[in-house]
């Protein structure tokens, strides 16, 4: 059931268990996403390959490398999918990682062809041996992973319902394409694509990246620590504010610092404090845009 709240509060607020289960899945796969795909292809005991992605998944642990998807019970007609059934009689699955080349081969694999199919012919995909489990690799997959399947958790016995497949990496194949000089991963080479509610997908290429100043030992002095006049800006968002805060400790005016702008603004706007700080603040943003943290507290600190 939806309740709707007063104009002002630009909120609706659903409670899960008034909504059938179809409903439950629009709202929830729109709200939870992007989602990694694992494309798992299994086989059965008489020797049948199956393929089927599947975006409940994610990394779980890096020691032990645990990674989990979740083949859902069907919401339609309360089935369970030919990938759980495989993984039940043969506990072994390569999840082949899907990039954009490969995302629309992905999807027909995803069709629910009778029992026995081999998704791979369907798809127009190659199988590959792996070298340590039964099921064959995905070879058009530039990250594949060996796993084993350690335990198998059903959530529940009505349709929508997950079956959590817990998987050990047992082994990684990566493509010399993807690392860079260093022999490490280059995450801009990858093309990850991620999906969404509905039939929307992203993709994470280079055009879409960007990279968030990660705190490790030292800790971010706290947006609770910032003067008044910047933690109450009307210029500064909260990102904003984010990133100031995140310097471990407060910043110092440094004197050898010099900035074109912050001198024209320093010189026309002097005489009006208040127009003066709106300025300094249009151009802290800008910086911080750029993500030249140590910068924008030079201008903030002008403005002190």
């Amino acid at each position: 059931m939806a309740v709707i709240l007063p104009e002002y509060c630009f909120a609706m607020i659903i409670d899960l268990k008034g909504l059938s289960p179809v409903e439950q899945q629009h709202y929830l796969q729109h709200s939870v996403a992007p989602r990694p795909i694992c494309f798992a292809s299994t086989i059965d005991l008489e020797g049948n390959v199956n393929l089927s992605p599947f975006s409940f998944f994610n990394l779980f642990s890096t020691n032990p490398p645990i990674v989990v998807f979740s083949p859902s019970r069907r919401v339609r007609n309360n089935t369970i999918k030919h990938t759980l059934e495989n993984v039940m009689e043969v506990p072994e699955v390569v999840i082949n990682i899907v990039d954009l080349p490969m995302i629309q081969q992905t999807s027909l694999a995803s069709c629910e062809y009778p029992k026995g199919t081999n998704e791979f012919i369907k798809a127009g995909f190659t199988e590959q041996p792996a070298t340590l489990i039964r099921p064959p690799m995905v070879l058009e997959s530039k990250i594949k992973m060996e796993c084993s399947v350690i335990e198998i958790k059903s959530l529940g016995k009505e349709g929508g319902a997950g079956n959590l497949v817990i998987c050990e990496v047992l082994r990684l194949h990566i493509n010399d394409e993807l690392l860079n000089e260093a022999g490490k991963m280059d995450q801009r080479k990858i093309q990850h694509v991620a999906r969404l509610g509905g039939d929307w997908y992203c993709v994470a290429n280079e055009q879409s990246l960007f990279s968030v100043q990660k705190p490790n030992t030292e800790l971010g002095i706290g947006v609770e620590s910032l003067p008044p006049s910047i933690r109450n800006s009307a210029i500064l968002t909260g990102n904003n504010l984010g990133q100031l805060a995140n310097v471990h400790e407060y910043p110092g005016i440094n004197p050898s610092f010099e900035n074109s702008e912050l001198k024209h603004i320093i010189q026309y706007y002097s005489i009006n404090p208040n127009e003066m700080e709106k300025e300094l603040h249009v151009l802290a943003k800008n910086l911080l845009a750029k993500g030249q943290v140590a910068d924008a507290w030079q201008v903030l600190l002008a403005g002190a």
